[in-house]
């Protein structure tokens, strides 16, 4: 927390004119309320940096999880197109949130959200419907805030289960991560024994992409605890250098040679130094979408589903994390909200289906904006200098290439950590909330599926509810809710009936 926010040298300078004063303070200083709000242009720009530096790895991060899943024809997207396009969003959708919302809350492509998109999502349909879906939602987001239903859905789910989520969808993350980097992989012999997956090749950690994976961990780890800020940032970079080392004296080469798998190979990429670092944004993926295929192949019930859990997994994480910046920074009113409340939620929802138009899936506010109230940003001053630096990051796609699945899922990792840290909010003493929960947190990385969590949540709340005689207690919405999702696990019986 900043605690130099008690200054109460105005930014003009003394004087006793309040004329004077208040000429001083037009224009850029009062549309963003910077004085009015206890801050000063050095602290916005100060936490404008602190913000981007703390987030930062999604324009890493984001290519990676996406481009590593292959659509439902086989295509995968091409990893700098990604980078460019993430950086693209998340620079102009911050900037919006700072002059539309006038509020510290950067945007980038939602972790959790992308995953869903590209392991559930995708391989069901090709890149371009998967992504108007998250048009789709963007859309519908929007209709529920101009109509106020969104504040309704949202507070039908009990607290502790949408914390419940959130803790889930890390966990689901730290497994993607674990998976990707090789330090867990499926056993051969799978089918013919009770131990599903194992640790490293062969239950022995015996690479050099693996030494690499530890390493970085163990560093970013370090960084995390002595909370340096961009811990996840210097992880991946620091852990990227390693294994640019490591491949330039072993020469490691790729997981996949000639099509036959090499265990102890990089994944994804090769970690060489790029021909070039600067180069013109490739921003071919803008545009690239498509809202009505996806009905007619996965079948109308699916995607209605995937609209929906897309909604769900969305909405409620930016209503949280906008609560919490306001507490954070001292922002909320009487009702525990922060001002403009509306424009924020709006802002939010445009970015959703900006997201699904740039092919870099829905993008949505980020907590690691706490980073920037820290240093002191209290206005949307600060997301001006974190946007710019977004839109500057455009113009180094070409470094995305240089990093292996080995060093960036220590971030998937770190990140699973953090979003798991929610857990001890929830009352384990309390059977009605605890199973709900707990099937919603161990589903989503048991079963890969971010969709059977919540609804195994959902579901389970509603009939233990029932069963205690307590009907009353569970919002009207939340029936409805649970209803859909009773047809989404039941979708495979019900196609076979009518189709």
């Amino acid at each position: 927390m900043d605690n130099t926010t008690g200054e109460t040298t105005p930014a003009t300078g003394p004087t006793d004119d309040p004329t004077r004063s208040t000429d001083r303070r037009t224009g850029l200083d009062r549309y963003f309320e910077v004085s009015a709000r206890g801050s000063t242009w050095s602290r916005e720009v100060r936490g404008g940096l602190a913000t981007f530096f703390t987030m930062a790895y999604i324009v890493v991060l984001n290519p990676l999880i996406l481009g590593g899943a292959v659509d439902g024809d086989g295509k995968r997207l091409a990893i700098p197109a990604i980078a460019a396009a993430t950086a693209l969003v998340a620079g102009l959708m911050t900037i919006l949130m700072g002059v539309v919302g006038r509020f510290p809350l950067a945007l980038a492509a939602g972790l959790g959200v992308n995953a869903l998109v590209a392991y559930e999502i995708a391989p069901q349909m090709t890149w371009a419907d998967a992504m108007g879906l998250v048009v789709i939602e963007g859309v519908l987001i929007a209709i529920l805030v101009l109509t106020g239903l969104r504040t309704a859905v949202f507070r039908s789910v009990p607290t502790q289960l949408k914390t419940a989520i959130g803790v889930g969808i890390g966990l689901f993350l730290t497994l993607i991560g674990l998976v990707d980097a090789g330090f867990v992989r499926r056993l051969p012999d799978a089918a013919n024994t009770t131990v599903p997956v194992g640790l490293g090749i062969n239950g022995r950690l015996v690479s050099w992409p693996a030494l690499v994976f530890v390493l970085g961990l163990l560093f970013t780890l370090v960084l995390v605890v002595r909370r340096v800020r961009g811990a996840i940032l210097i992880g991946i970079l620091g852990s990227t250098v390693l294994a640019i080392i490591v491949e330039a004296v072993a020469n490691v080469g790729p997981s996949f040679v000639d099509g036959k798998a090499n265990p102890s190979g990089w994944s994804l990429n090769v970690p060489t130094l790029p021909d070039t670092v600067v180069d013109l944004p490739d921003l071919s993926l803008l545009g690239q979408f498509n809202v009505l295929n996806s009905w007619s192949r996965a079948g109308w019930l699916v995607v209605l589903m995937f609209v929906f859990t897309l909604m769900i997994t969305d909405f409620f994480d930016t209503m949280g994390t906008m609560v919490a910046i306001g507490q954070e920074g001292g922002m909320l009113d009487e009702q525990g909200m922060p001002p403009r409340t509306g424009s924020i939620l709006l802002v939010d929802s445009v970015a959703a289906a900006a997201g699904g138009a740039a092919s870099v899936s829905s993008n949505t506010s980020y907590i690691e904006s706490a980073a920037g109230v820290a240093e002191g940003a209290r206005t949307g001053a600060a997301n001006l200098v974190t946007g710019a630096m977004f839109l500057l990051a455009m113009f180094l796609a070409p470094l995305t290439l240089v990093v292996p699945f080995e060093a960036a899922s220590v971030a998937l990792v770190i990140v699973g950590f953090l979003m798991m840290t929610a857990v001890t909010t929830i009352d384990w003493s309390d059977y009605e909330i605890a199973i709900p929960a707990f099937l919603a947190i161990v589903l989503m990385p048991f079963t890969y599926s971010i969709s059977n969590g919540i609804g195994a949540g959902i579901i389970s709340y509603v009939v233990v509810k029932l069963a205690r005689g307590k009907a009353r207690e569970i919002h009207p919405l939340l029936y409805a809710v649970a209803a859909l999702f009773v047809v989404y696990f039941l979708r495979g019986p019900l196609e076979n009936l009518l189709f």
